[in-house]
């Protein structure tokens, strides 16, 4: 989503409110603003990474029904066959997308509301392509394509019985289809054989409606139900070695369906102390597994400076939705999905906040959690593998004959250091110090692949008003955190098999270096009276330091190689309002 659609937004971690589920460690409520109902704007804007071209404003002027609309448009393409080096070598994103809302209030009905997003992408991934002094982001000896299309439209309705209950209905049709194919390279850089292939689309149909009651100054209950329908296609195959054929791991139609309702209760003690409470509730149609979540939440501000937070609760959520379709071919050549029954993955979680603000427009926060997950799918066959490690790649792992046996722990302290905008100046510090682990099958505790333990992220920003038309700003950001846990390779066992042999004995045991990135942005803005205008100039890693990617093993050249992600990269954007 453009995020100069955005509005304010909710953004959850830890033990997160009743209302949200289907979700292990947080949730973010993204909320797209209203477009101005008063006056027609326009913005146009042409950059390094694309074009953008916006409008917003009312229908008519007896009306305060408004429109927002959106487009988006890579020119990366452009660019590199001009010969500008965007440090990806011959892996150029591909992207286009659109967004708009609509917002149409009535005076006895409520308000109706359509919004919608679509967009398509691909990167072709292509070893056949690259220079010998690229960069890249792909498997070795391989083209890799990703190709992914999404489009969802949104019908909702507001309505307000009287001034303390409300009623918001939602129906959306979301579909996404994505596409992967890889094919092996020879040291030439031919291309050999097509090795793998992986299609899947899935339409998704959403009816919810939450209702808002408060009773009193003291007590407030929300309450609703949703169900997610979805129709799924799934095709996943890949090459036998030696074989000419490729061998299907997936090949499922059909329809599954989410259920999930719940109830919040807000009381206020005092106008101090406030509690937060709830349940929710969760159905899987596929194998009927179903789980009840308590939350509970605390709130004591017991000085106009300082306040505390509890928050605990019970989270569950469903498998990525292909794990459970993998097929199991049988000695009689048949197949069989041993993964139907999985049952959700679960998280029990507790955070303890302290918040402090200082002075004005000045906050500081200190927060500490612990979580514990159960129900986590692992594999006999593998016993160091576990799925709460997928996430790190641009795939999933596509295993059979999972078991909701492992285990999992996150514990850690956070601060936060604050500075809001005021008088052209702010920033912010963010640190984070954690440890994550899992058990597989085999009950040995290991680092999970995020375990970096440590994150460090600053930015600042100062806002110079030359004149009263123009104004310079600098923004910095940096961020510096723990490299990525990875499996060594066997380089022995992968030359003698001529294809990548993991340490799984070793898994995770080991970081990339340490995560460093420092980016600096330049703008002007130019005020007029019907017109503004914006140009900015964007640093990427202005140190131009090395970020491990991903360590692979070349099978052609039967050596360990690793891939780096982008290096300095500037860009610049002009943008115009009116």
């Amino acid at each position: 989503l453009n995020n100069n659609l955005l509005t304010n937004s909710d953004f959850f971690t830890g033990a997160f409110p009743a209302e949200y589920g289907n979700a292990l460690s947080g949730a973010f409520d993204l909320k797209m603003r209203t477009g101005n109902n008063e006056k027609h704007e326009f913005i146009g804007q042409i950059g390094f990474n694309g074009f953008e071209l916006g409008a917003e404003g009312p229908f008519s002027k007896n009306s305060k029904a408004s429109y927002l609309a959106n487009y988006r448009y890579s020119t990366l393409g452009f660019f590199h066959a001009i010969g500008i080096n965007l440090g990806t070598g011959a892996s150029i994103p591909q992207y286009q997308d659109l967004s708009f809302k609509v917002d149409i209030p009535t005076k006895k009905m409520g308000k109706f509301t359509l919004t919608g997003i679509g967009g398509i992408s691909y990167i072709e991934l292509f070893e056949s392509k690259k220079d010998s002094g690229d960069w890249s982001f792909g498997l070795s000896s391989t083209n890799t394509k990703f190709a992914s299309d999404m489009g969802t439209v949104i019908l909702s309705h507001l309505y307000f019985f009287n001034e303390s209950t409300r009623i918001k209905t939602n129906f959306s049709v979301q579909g996404v289809y994505n596409a992967t194919e890889v094919d092996s390279v020879d040291n030439d850089f031919e291309v050999k054989n097509p090795y793998y292939r992986a299609y899947s689309s899935e339409i998704k149909y959403v009816l919810s409606s939450n209702i808002h009651k408060k009773f009193n100054s003291k007590n407030n209950i929300a309450l609703g139900t949703s169900f997610d329908l979805y129709n799924i296609n799934y095709v996943d195959s890949f090459m036998i070695p030696g074989a000419t054929m490729f061998l299907t791991r997936l090949n499922s139609v059909g329809q599954l369906g989410l259920f999930q309702s719940f109830i919040e209760w807000q009381h206020k003690f005092t106008n101090l102390l406030t509690l937060y409470s709830g349940v929710h509730y969760q159905l899987f149609t596929l194998n009927s597994s179903q789980t009840v979540e308590p939350r509970l939440g605390l709130k004591w501000n017991f000085h106009e400076k300082h306040s505390l937070n509890l928050g605990a609760g019970m989270h569950s959520q469903m498998q990525p939705r292909m794990v459970y379709f993998f097929e199991t071919e049988l000695t009689d050549g048949s197949y069989t999905q041993t993964n139907n029954d999985l049952d959700f993955s679960k998280s029990n979680h507790v955070v303890l906040g302290y918040e402090f603000l200082p002075i004005k427009n000045s906050r500081i926060k200190f927060e500490t959690y612990y979580q514990y997950l159960t129900d986590i799918p692992v594999l006999e066959s593998h016993p160091e593998f576990s799925n709460l490690n997928d996430g790190d790649f641009f795939t999933i792992n596509m295993n059979d004959s999972l078991i909701n046996s492992g285990t999992g722990k996150n514990y850690g302290v956070e601060l936060t250091i604050e500075k809001f905008l005021s008088k052209g100046f702010y920033f912010l510090f963010t640190s984070s110090i954690f440890d994550s682990k899992y058990t597989g099958y085999d009950k040995i505790e290991r680092n999970t692949v995020f375990n970096g333990n440590y994150v460090f992220n600053a930015l600042t920003g100062y806002e110079i008003k030359i004149n009263n038309r123009s104004t310079l700003a600098i923004d910095l950001r940096s961020v510096f955190a723990g490299g990525k846990r990875y499996i060594p390779v066997d380089l022995e066992k992968s030359r003698i098999e001529k294809t990548t042999v993991l340490e799984w004995n070793r898994a995770y045991e080991k970081k990339y270096g340490d995560y460093f990135k420092i980016d600096a942005r330049i703008t002007f803005r130019l005020n007029g009276k019907k017109i503004n205008q914006e140009w900015a100039v964007d640093i990427q890693n202005m140190t131009n330091h090395k970020n491990i990617f991903l360590e692979s093993f070349d099978v052609n050249k039967g050596e360990l190689r690793r891939d780096y992600q982008t290096g300095f990269f500037p860009m610049a954007m002009w943008r115009i309002y009116f």
